[in-house]
């Protein structure tokens, strides 16, 4: 079920007339929501229910036996270790299945007839679930965290599987923590108090930059020079790939918006997940400000467990890359995605390198001038990698790029608002916080109805200049 369209519209309709009306009754409630989720994710498909619950489940279950294996004061012993590195591997292994079985396979097989034997790698036709990797994660943080005695004690079955299954995150994040969700099943808010004016701006936002934005750009020029860059001079091309990384962030930055408003209107409230990453002087800064928490999620969990910078300098660079790599590969089943994590990780340890020994070096250029340069470098460098994260081959990301030196190709696809649009869409990268936070004021001070209409305004104004029919978000693939 796609947010933008009717069929959630009702949907939402009635979980919310229904949440606000069973929330005194906690119990009852969580039974609602539970089940409003499996409702929104077996739209898709119901057999995957059994997928999503079993990982309910089994994760659940793993909680309680680490949980049980700790020390009476909370610390790790043997037999909880070994626990939280099978729940680890349970989690992967399933993960793996569905999503890495075939690459692997044929990656083997290709090899191998490289290699002069002749072999056919099985075929199985799997199936992504949607939002696998989203809940698998948020399930091995679970675990995690019961291991390192951060929890006093497990979920109940009842509210880990609505944390884990909760709809507004289920298929595309934010990646939300249990210790971030589930403190707030046991909250009584009032609904005359939700925050209305703040959902209710971040669902326009968000359906604005998915509807109008995202498919603007992807129709215009972004799906066209990708599937045939050699039809296009390096003029479109160059537009294409700035093009593509505004489509992405409007793409799935607006999917989270929109989760967020949604779950802000039922009382809840998840972690902010995008904080304008165009405007970044550094990739480091980048990964501050885009999809937050999984970059946190791979910091606490992935990066840290590795060692982290508690070493030498080239054990700090290995585990950046290695995490940047496992990242990239986390994305997708495909070369393309380890290039493009490689690619990240091989420039923030260059960016390392260079601050370390270029550190209290003087330039000699104006600081405005520096922070200009260190923009224009670290926003190509994202636009580059995202190439190989949009192409479908490795050599598919190199034949566009390629045309950004080999010309030729149509010269008039690039129209002014093409332009517009892209240039306007990075310029607001740099808007000062307090704007929409003064917007955001004055609307909360019109009365609900006015809000309500106001959105309902903004809506029509949105399926006005939003194409017919709404593609699946990005995101839903990983």
């Amino acid at each position: 079920m796609l947010f933008p369209t009717v069929d959630f519209a009702v949907f939402f309709v009635v979980v919310f007339t229904v949440s606000w009306l069973t929330r005194p009754y906690k119990r009852l409630w969580r039974w609602v929501i539970l089940s409003a989720s499996c409702v929104f994710y077996g739209w898709w498909d119901w057999h995957y229910l059994f997928l999503l619950l079993g990982s309910a489940a089994i994760n659940w279950a793993f909680g309680r036996a680490v949980y049980r294996a700790l020390t009476p004061d909370g610390q790790r012993t043997e037999a909880s270790k070994w626990l939280v590195r099978a729940a680890v591997v349970v989690n992967l292994g399933v993960l793996g299945y569905f999503k890495y079985f075939e690459f692997f396979a044929t990656t083997i097989a290709d090899r191998l007839r490289s290699l002069g034997m002749s072999v056919d790698p099985p075929v199985l036709n799997i199936v992504l679930p949607v939002g696998i990797s989203f809940f698998t994660f948020q399930a091995i943080s679970y675990v995690i965290d019961i291991g390192r005695g951060e929890w006093r004690r497990p979920l109940p079955l009842l509210d880990f599987a609505v944390y884990l299954s909760f709809f507004a995150h289920l298929v595309a994040g934010p990646i939300v923590r249990a210790s971030e969700f589930a403190p707030q099943l046991d909250h009584d808010p009032d609904p005359r108090y939700v925050r209305s004016s703040e959902a209710f701006m971040l669902i326009f936002r968000g359906m604005f930059k998915k509807v109008v934005i995202s498919s603007f750009l992807a129709s215009q020029i972004v799906d066209p020079v990708f599937a045939l860059p050699g039809a296009y001079g390096r003029w479109e091309v160059l537009w294409a790939i700035y093009a593509y990384a505004i489509q992405i962030y409007a793409d799935f930055s607006g999917y989270t918006d929109i989760a967020i408003g949604v779950a802000l209107l039922l009382g809840v409230r998840f972690p902010q997940n995008f904080d304008a990453p165009y405007r970044s002087l550094s990739l480091q800064d980048f990964w501050r400000r885009w999809h937050m928490t999984l970059s946190r999620w791979l910091r606490d969990y992935l990066y840290i467990p590795l060692g982290g910078n508690r070493g030498s300098k080239l054990f700090t660079y290995r585990n950046l890359f290695l995490v940047m790599l496992i990242g990239g590969l986390w994305h997708g089943a495909n070369w393309t995605f380890v290039v493009w994590g490689a690619i990240h990780g091989g420039y923030l340890v260059g960016e390392r390198v260079v601050k370390e020994k270029w550190k209290g070096r003087e330039l000699g250029l104006p600081p405005q001038v520096v922070k200009v340069l260190q923009w224009v470098l670290t926003f190509n460098v994202v636009c580059l990698a995202w190439v190989f994260f949009r192409a479908q081959s490795v050599d598919g990301a190199f034949d566009v790029l390629g045309r950004l030196f080999s010309g030729g190709g149509k010269t008039s696809d690039v129209t002014l608002l093409l332009m517009l649009v892209v240039v306007l869409s990075i310029a607001s990268q740099f808007v000062p916080s307090r704007v929409p936070e003064q917007a955001e004021a004055w609307f909360g001070k019109l009365a609900p109805a006015l809000q309500m209409a106001a959105l309902a305004g903004g809506l029509v104004l949105v399926d006005a200049l939003g194409p017919e029919g709404i593609a699946p978000f990005i995101y839903f693939q990983f």
